[in-house]
């Protein structure tokens, strides 16, 4: 065992044995629900900015439900934990919070009464916010309409009901205090840099985690898992077939949609709806510094980028010539992809970013095609892109119901065969089944 494993062993055990005392720091006071008039307006609007950036709305508001009452359910390894009621009713919600209490569970991950709040709350990151920026977010959130609304009683596997343990998992991953200025880069850079390391939460998802849930800093926004789907990497091994620029990134990350790029879909669509509602100085100072963390490319990516721009060119899939051809056992599933593509896919696809076509990219183009599983593909085919119900937005059909898992199977194999130069995926069938199984 190594003398770094051996230290953080025995910081979380020294962390366990505090944890007594650390309930017993105390809770905060009760304040009354401070009034509406109290706040000045310019700082309301600049945290509903900032709730927006931090995707606030989403964790903390059911599809049906009322904003910020809580309830949304969060799956995780280690059970379902339930987004808490932050709107000023004092009973049920934050109403009885003082600004000092708001920040302490921001910053410490400890709520008003003392009891340790779980990690899928990421104070590890908004640890780094400003005092400024929890005021505007503090004034925001005690001017939403009061909601009495108790969430489910959270669900997780044993010993983790016990809170306490939480204090080993802060000992172990939570880095407190404010983010160093970087002085050799911009202004621009440093928000962007402050922004996706606090607020934004980017490595939340973006970067892989351990066997304790706590995020590897040494892979960091090297890809990570989200609601089980994939989420890319955003440094220099970015699997994107087309290198970002500044400008795309930041367009897709208001509207869901760049040239030569795929839209969104999955969790992230959530994150570009919350976004297309932050300040567009502040989301384009996140492209800025996430595109910096993917430059520059590498030989690899630019021979991606190479390939996939001339299979995209083709006029369709279906003529473009695989680099490496399967074995003759699967030329039987081969065909039966080719023929599930010609019939439900080529319509759209084949026709590239046209009107008529719903902005269909053209597949080679597509990042779900280049990445190391074939789980964020079968999610996509099987259920469609669509917008929430009421709003408008951007739309590929589902085709769940309408393709067997055997016709899915076929034609994701496929997929990856003509739009990449990669080795083909294994267990696809299987992949199939998990997500049928676990949507």
């Amino acid at each position: 065992m190594s003398i770094r494993v051996i230290v953080r062993l025995a910081a979380a055990l020294l962390a366990v044995a505090g944890c007594s005392a650390l309930d017993l720091q105390g809770s905060i006071a009760r304040v009354d629900p401070p009034a509406r008039l109290q706040f000045d307006l310019s700082l309301v609007r600049k945290g509903q900015l900032l709730a927006a950036m931090g995707n606030c709305f989403s964790c903390h508001t059911l599809p049906d439900g009322q904003p910020y009452a809580g309830g949304v359910p969060l799956r995780t390894h280690f059970g379902t934990i339930h987004g808490t009621n932050i709107t000023p009713d004092p009973e049920t919600g934050i109403g009885a919070w003082s600004q000092a209490a708001f920040a302490r569970a921001l910053r410490e991950g400890v709520s008003r009464d003392g009891h340790l709040l779980y990690p899928a709350f990421p104070y590890d990151h908004f640890t780094h916010l400003t005092d400024e920026d929890i005021a505007a977010l503090y004034a925001f959130l005690m001017t939403r309409d009061p909601v009495r609304s108790e969430p489910l009683a959270n669900h997780l596997v044993f010993p983790l009901q016990f809170r306490p343990l939480i204090a080993a998992w802060n000992a172990l991953y939570v880095r407190q205090g404010p983010l160093s200025r970087q002085e050799a880069q911009s202004d621009e850079w440093n928000r962007g840099a402050y922004l996706v390391e606090s607020l934004a939460h980017c490595a939340g998802c973006h970067s892989p985690r351990d066997t304790l849930g706590g995020e590897k800093r040494d892979a960091y926004l090297a890809g990570g898992d989200a609601e089980g789907w994939h989420a890319t990497a955003l440094n220099r091994q970015s699997p994107s077939p087309i290198a970002w620029t500044v400008s795309a990134l930041s367009g897709y990350l208001r509207t869901g949609l760049a040239t030569d790029h795929a839209i969104t879909a999955g969790p992230m669509q959530d994150v570009v709806r919350n976004l297309s509602r932050a300040d567009a100085a502040d989301v384009r100072a996140v492209a800025i510094y996430i595109q910096a963390q993917m430059t520059p490319p590498n030989v690899e990516r630019e021979a991606r980028e190479a390939a996939s721009r001339k299979k995209a060119a083709q006029g369709s899939l279906m003529v473009v010539q695989p680099l490496t051809p399967l074995p003759v056992a699967d030329e039987s599933v081969l065909a039966l992809g080719a023929t599930v593509y010609a019939n439900s896919c080529a319509a759209c696809h084949d026709a590239g970013r046209e009107f008529s076509s719903n902005t269909a990219l053209r597949l080679p183009l597509a990042v779900a095609m280049h990445l190391s599983d074939p789980r964020n593909l079968v999610h996509i085919i099987r259920e469609g892109i669509e917008p929430p119900d009421g709003q408008t937005g951007l739309w590929m059909p589902p085709f769940e119901g309408s393709l067997t898992d055997e016709q899915l199977t076929a034609l994701v194999i496929w997929l990856r065969r003509q739009c990449t130069d990669a080795p083909p995926w294994t267990d696809v069938a299987g992949a199939v089944k998990q997500v049928r199984s676990n949507p």
